[in-house]
This record gives C-alpha cells, sequence and structure tokens, in this order.
C-alpha cells in the first residue's frame, strides 16, 4: 500500500492522457464528452479535446488510454474511517487502498463512530473531529482524499462548539442520529448552527445501525432539514415506502443511496426521483466500515445495479458518484472540466462480459474492470486486484 507522496518532478508536472475511448464527464446535463485527450498540469486539468487540438508537448507523465473509458475518480459519499486505513470495526488493515482499486479517489467522512472508546462529551466530540480533520488533511491513504472529522452531535451542544468546530476546519457533521439528539426540534437547531458556520450535515435514516442509534424517521428527517439525508435506502433497515415518498417530496436535500442499505428501497427512491425530475439529488455511499463488511467495489456495484435495474442509462448512473456529489458536498473533483482537480478511473467491458460496450455492460448489469486511478494528475494504481479484469487497460508511456 504506497502511504507516500510519489516524487515531484523539478518543474511543473504535466499530464497528458491520449487515445481516450469514451470520456464520462460526471454531469447529468452532458455525460459523454466528444474528446479522446485530456491535459492537466500540476494537478489541474487545463484542456480536453481532441488530440491535435490540444497541446500535448513537454508531458511530464503520458498515458495511452488504449481506448478505454476515462471517468472523474469516484466519490463515496458515505464512510466511517477512524485512524489511517484501519478500521477497528472489522479489523481490517487496508480498506481504503481496496476502495481505491475499485476506482474511489474520494470518500466523504459521515462520523468517525467506530473510535474505541469515542468521547461523547462535548470537549471530547470536538477534540476527535479536530483530530480526525487534521490526521486525514495530512495524510492521504495510497493517495485518495478523505474528507474526514464529522462529529456525533450531542443534546449539550450550544452553539459557540460548531462556531468553534468551523473555526478550527471542520465542514461537516456526523450523521444525526447515531448520538444523542435524535429528535428533530433539536437537531433542527443545530443543523441551523452548522449551516450558519458552513459546516454541512447528513442524517442517519431508518432503523438502528449501532448500538446507541435508534430509527430515524420521515417526521425527524423533515424537520431537521439537514443537507443530506443520508442512505435513504436504510443502513441497513429502511423506511416504507410512504415514508421514502414524503421525504423525496417534502425537502429538496440530497438523497444518498449507500451499498449497506435496501436495494429495493433505493430503486424505489431512485424511481421517485426520476418521476420528479431531480435525478440531480442522487448521490452514492457505501456506509462502509459496517456490519456488512467493507465494499471495496461498493461503488460501481451501486451504479451497476441502478443502471441495470433502474433502467438508468449507464452514463448517468456514473454522475450519481461523481458529478452529483461534487456539487452536493461542494468538491472540486467528480467532473472532467477545466480547472478540477485531475481526479480520474480508467475503466473497460470486464473480460467476457455479454455487453459489447462498458456502457451496455454496466446496463446489464457486470462491472467495469479498472485499469488505472490518478488523482491530482498522479497515478496511485494500475489493473485493479478487485474489479474483473478489464478488456483493454491503460498505459503509462512516460513518467
Amino acid at each position: 500500500m504506497a502511504h507516500d507522496e510519489p516524487q515531484k518532478p523539478a518543474g511543473p508536472a504535466k499530464l497528458v492522457i491520449r487515445n481516450i475511448g469514451l470520456l464520462l464527464s460526471g454531469k447529468l446535463e452532458a455525460p459523454i464528452l466528444d474528446a479522446d485527450t485530456v491535459v492537466a498540469i500540476d494537478g489541474r486539468i487545463t484542456a480536453i479535446g481532441r488530440e491535435k487540438d490540444v497541446d500535448t508537448e513537454g508531458a511530464t507523465t503520458l498515458i495511452d488510454a488504449h481506448g478505454t473509458t476515462l471517468a472523474p475518480g469516484l466519490i463515496d459519499s458515505h464512510v466511517h474511517p477512524v485512524i489511517g486505513d484501519w478500521t477497528p470495526r472489522q479489523n481490517q488493515i487496508g480498506w481504503i487502498d481496496s476502495s481505491l482499486h475499485g476506482g474511489v479517489t474520494t470518500m466523504i467522512s459521515a462520523g468517525e463512530v467506530h473510535l474505541p472508546g469515542r468521547p461523547r462529551d462535548v470537549i471530547g466530540l470536538k477534540a476527535l473531529a479536530v483530530t480526525a480533520q487534521r490526521s486525514f488533511s495530512a495524510f492521504r491513504p495510497s493517495g485518495v482524499k478523505v474528507h474526514a472529522g464529522a462529529p456525533v452531535i450531542e443534546k449539550e451542544m450550544e452553539e459557540q462548539d460548531f462556531k468553534e468546530l468551523a473555526a478550527a476546519g471542520v465542514t461537516l457533521l456526523g450523521e444525526i442520529g447515531l448520538g444523542g439528539v435524535k429528535d428533530g426540534p433539536t437537531a433542527n437547531r443545530m443543523v441551523g448552527w452548522a449551516r450558519k458556520y458552513g459546516i454541512q450535515s447528513t442524517i442517519h435514516t431508518g432503523g438502528p445501525s449501532i448500538p446507541g442509534s435508534g430509527l430515524i424517521d420521515k417526521d425527524v428527517v423533515l424537520e431537521t432539514d439537514a443537507d443530506v439525508v443520508g442512505h435513504i435506502n436504510g443502513g441497513h433497515t429502511a423506511l416504507p415506502d410512504g415514508q421514502i415518498r414524503c421525504i423525496c417530496e417534502g425537502c429538496k436535500r440530497g438523497l444518498e443511496l449507500v451499498h449497506n442499505g435496501n436495494e429495493r428501497a433505493a430503486l424505489f427512491t431512485l424511481r421517485t426521483a426520476r418521476e420528479m425530475g431531480q435525478l440531480e439529488r442522487v448521490i452514492l455511499g457505501t456506509d462502509a466500515p459496517a456490519g456488512s463488511g467493507v465494499q471495496p467495489l461498493g461503488i460501481l456495484r451501486m451504479i451497476s445495479m441502478l443502471s441495470s435495474l433502474g433502467d438508468i442509462a449507464a452514463e448517468t448512473a456514473f454522475c450519481f458518484a461523481t458529478g452529483n456529489t461534487a456539487r452536493m458536498r461542494k468538491l472540486d473533483a467528480g467532473i472532467i472540466e477545466p480547472g478540477w482537480s485531475a481526479d480520474f478511473v480508467f475503466l473497460d467491458t470486464a473480460q467476457h462480459s455479454a455487453g459489447t460496450s462498458i456502457l451496455e455492460s454496466v446496463q446489464l448489469g457486470d462491472l467495469p474492470g479498472v485499469g488505472m486511478t490518478v488523482i491530482d494528475g498522479v497515478v496511485r494504481s494500475q489493473r485493479s486486484r478487485n474489479t474483473p479484469p478489464a478488456t483493454r487497460v491503460p498505459v503509462v508511456v512516460r513518467g
């Protein structure tokens, strides 16, 4: 597992990716781009187009995509990290690196709740949040960007606590409902404080997931008005369909579908969002590590499941795990566009898939093969050890 940052060149780092067979943008309004070349300098995309029309000279890293698909690095909107690349919940080392091999280049913490002896007093929970934020800002497991430091709120907290957390660099709340705050009025008041100071909130939805959590139903979700309706398909136990529909129709917030939830409820939510013409609200997570374990391919599996069983074009389903999440989470990665972070995953049809193209294979329910990942313009992994083998893989020609 690569923990250290790769050695940087003396001058500007220029990445050129050529011979791209299919370019997925991550944007619902235009999910496929007419281009075969992408250029990035110092980790930022600078040009997208046909090779003859863009400046490819002076590349410090040159990748021949060999006709494979280039997509934004996948974003897992719901994880529970603790320290580095270790999870005590499953006593597993290397779970983030394994997710990188599933195409995930960015993760969003929904709370560091699995820390043994997690503090629940206000001073302790704030200290843990700041520690996690600092730790993952300074250290990227295998290069993966983990946005962490998400305190689980308790009833004793006051507005000043949120102001102090924001001043310390905390930008997320752990999912509401995992701590002592489980009622709508209290949660709404604290979400308001968090929003005032630029901290984004997520609420647990459905039945209890860990000791200390409890049922969070539609009334609490709607009254709380958190920015993201966390695992609306349950983590693990989902609410009844009628309550899910009420949440979808009763708010305009993010609708997060997770791998560690109820798949039928995920498809029901997807259909409801589509009927409402609001697919931009759909984002994806795994809710790992959890009782179901770690799912390195959880995001890819959600994309394939929603496309194949939810009657959604594969290129649209990829947007749920990239551009939709990027916009909702206010990230600078997840969309292939000049100025955005050069975070990519190279994909191709899995060997012997019934699909004749990667998009058709995903819509048939197959997982694509991951051939390489790039984060901030730097190659972080090559042929995946976890996905089915890709028919074609990109090659680093230089760098």
